[in-house]
């Protein structure tokens, strides 16, 4: 998994990138252009979720480790009932 600054670096480039991307469309519609906006607009939307998990996974731990706790949880309360 990366790390937040490596994730945040590859935001930036792709996001310097998008802003060329628009200005090259705002002079004249080029449809190699669009789809590589496209394209960039995905990867940026993954980029962001990547680094949601990342963040969630340093503030609260393994995500695998969580559900664990949590199904541990979820047993005892209803062996409990």
């Amino acid at each position: 998994m990366k790390t937040l600054e490596e994730i945040r670096e590859k935001i930036e480039q792709a996001s310097d990138r998008r802003a060329e991307l628009y200005h090259a469309l705002s002079e004249g519609h080029d449809p190699d252009t669009a789809t590589e906006l496209h394209q960039l607009e995905k990867d940026i939307e993954r980029l962001w979720e990547q680094q949601r998990t990342v963040r969630a996974s340093i503030r609260f731990g393994d995500r695998g480790h969580i559900l664990q706790r949590a199904r541990t949880e979820e047993r005892i309360e209803r062996s409990a009932a």
